[in-house]
């Protein structure tokens, strides 16, 4: 994959959860490194297709002083999602009634937010069935090991892919929404048109 390591190998760290997949390998999610992983992270999001991850244009070192921020709060949480050796994805979760999306939905006990950004494919391409492996690998995670009953996700409107991706996976589109801007000494995230969809534990575990 261009931009990355080729390799997951300083020092092992302890995955929160890991789960092997026949037929693609060994899936870890690591609690992201702001530092250590400053250089991939900010390889995938400076990419055109991570457009709606909000970070175009950002150098290195901003990438990771976000990351370092999120690293300090008790309701955000970064994670590398790993295959074997080689990082794949970067997932967020967040508690949403410390999220902005609490202004926009009625946030139910056991709701976990999540954000999930793909890594680009390697030069033999993408690998049919690995984004839905990825989804349902995030899904064992916040409902199997943090016990979560709901996930809401909240991708812009115009990512139609992403909205797509979500309902193949078992997800009920919810409203419409505008996400508020914030705008604060540490942080500043502008105004989204978001499309709200959630996948309960019951639709998860059945499917």
């Amino acid at each position: 994959m261009s931009d990355l390591p080729a390799a997951v190998t300083e020092p092992v760290r302890e995955a929160v959860h890991e789960q092997a997949v026949e037929g693609f390998g060994t899936v870890r999610v690591l609690r992201l490194d702001p530092e250590a992983d400053a250089e991939a992270v900010h390889g995938w999001v400076s990419q055109e297709r991570a457009a709606f991850w909000g970070m175009n244009g950002l150098t290195r070192d901003q990438v990771a002083g976000i990351y370092a921020h999120m690293d300090t709060l008790d309701t955000h949480h970064a994670f590398l999602v790993v295959r074997d050796t080689t990082p794949v994805a970067l997932l967020q979760t967040y508690d949403p009634e410390a999220d902005r999306v609490s202004e926009c939905y009625d946030v139910r006990p056991g709701d976990i937010g999540v954000h999930l950004l793909l890594a680009p494919a390697g030069p033999e391409g993408g690998q049919p069935g690995w984004t839905s492996v990825l989804l349902t690998v995030m899904t064992s995670y916040v409902f199997g090991v943090l016990g979560r009953q709901r996930v809401v996700v909240d991708p812009d409107v115009r990512n139609e892919k992403a909205v797509a991706r979500f309902l193949r996976q078992g997800f009920t589109a919810g409203p419409t929404v505008v996400l508020p801007e914030i705008d604060l000494p540490d942080v500043y995230i502008p105004e989204k048109k978001a499309q709200l969809a959630f996948l309960n534990r019951e639709v998860a575990f059945r499917a």
